[in-house]
C-alpha cells in the first residue's frame, strides 16, 4: 500500500452505491422487492431470477459475485430479463430505473458533515457511478448533498462506464486537476481498476459486498468506510 503523502490529493471521486451509501442496507432490501414484483410472487420464477442476479433469497443479500453490483442499469436489465421469458429488455430496464429513483439510501457515514469537512482539504469532489445520472442526482439530492459535488456522472452521461476510465478523466478535465492528484474511492474492483487506468490514486472501502482481499491488489489503501479518508489525507 502507498502512504498517501507522496503527492497532495486535490480531488476525490466517489462511487455512489457501496461507497457513499451502504450497499446491503440499501440495495439488498430493494432487490427482494423487485424480485417479488417482477415474478408476481411465483417461487420458481423468483428462484430463477435470484440465481441470475446471484442474490441469496434466504439471506436477502447479494453475493459478492453478483453482476448487478458494479454493472450498469442496462446490464442489470439484461440479467433480470434472462429469467423472464417474453419480457422485453427495454421494458425491464425502464422498470428498474423507475424502481431505483425512490429507494431510501442508507448513508455509509453522515454525509453532510463528512463532505463539509472534506471540502476544506481538497479542491473538487465528484461522483462517478454506473447508475444513471438522473438516479445519482436524485439520491444525492434526497440526502441533501448534491451541491457538495462539482461533477456527477452516470453510465449514460456520455463518458463511458467503469471500469473504463473515461468518466474519471472527464472529472479531471472539468475541474482542471492533474489525474495524479486525484483519488478514486470505491467499493468494487470496477472502481479501482478505472482509477488505476486513469492514473489516479485508489481508495477501497468495505461498505459494499467486496472483501478487503479482493480490493487490495487494486488499491493504494483499503479503509472500513469513507469516514477514514480525512485521517488518510493527513497521514
Amino acid at each position: 500500500m502507498v502512504n498517501g503523502a507522496e503527492r497532495k490529493i486535490d480531488g476525490l471521486i466517489f462511487d455512489k452505491d457501496g461507497t457513499l451509501f451502504d450497499f446491503h442496507t440499501t440495495w439488498s432490501t430493494w432487490a427482494h422487492g423487485v424480485i417479488a414484483d417482477l415474478t408476481g410472487g411465483d417461487p420458481d420464477h423468483a428462484a430463477r431470477m435470484a440465481a441470475e442476479m446471484d442474490y441469496d433469497l434466504a439471506a436477502r443479500r447479494f453475493r459478492p459475485s453478483s453482476p448487478l453490483i458494479a454493472g450498469t442499469n442496462r446490464e442489470a436489465a439484461e440479467c433480470v430479463a434472462r429469467a423472464l421469458p417474453g419480457r422485453d429488455v427495454d421494458e425491464v430496464e425502464a422498470f428498474l430505473m423507475r424502481a431505483t429513483l425512490d429507494v431510501p439510501q442508507a448513508e455509509a457515514v453522515p454525509l453532510a458533515p463528512f463532505l463539509g469537512g472534506i471540502r476544506r482539504a481538497v479542491r473538487a469532489l465528484g461522483v462517478v457511478t454506473n447508475d444513471t445520472e438522473a438516479g445519482a442526482r436524485a439520491h444525492l439530492g434526497r440526502a441533501g448533498v448534491l451541491d457538495s459535488f462539482d461533477f456527477v456522472a452516470g453510465f449514460d452521461s456520455g463518458h463511458g462506464a467503469k471500469p473504463d476510465p473515461g468518466p474519471l478523466l472527464a472529472f479531471a478535465r472539468v475541474t482542471g486537476l492533474d489525474p495524479a492528484c486525484i483519488a478514486m474511492v470505491g467499493d468494487s474492483t470496477h472502481d479501482l481498476i478505472a482509477g488505476r487506468a486513469a492514473g489516479m490514486r485508489t481508495i477501497g472501502v468495505l461498505t459494499g459486498p467486496a472483501e478487503a482481499a479482493a480490493l487490495a491488489p487494486h488499491a493504494d489503501i483499503v479503509l472500513p468506510d469513507i469516514g477514514h479518508i480525512p485521517d488518510w489525507l493527513r497521514a
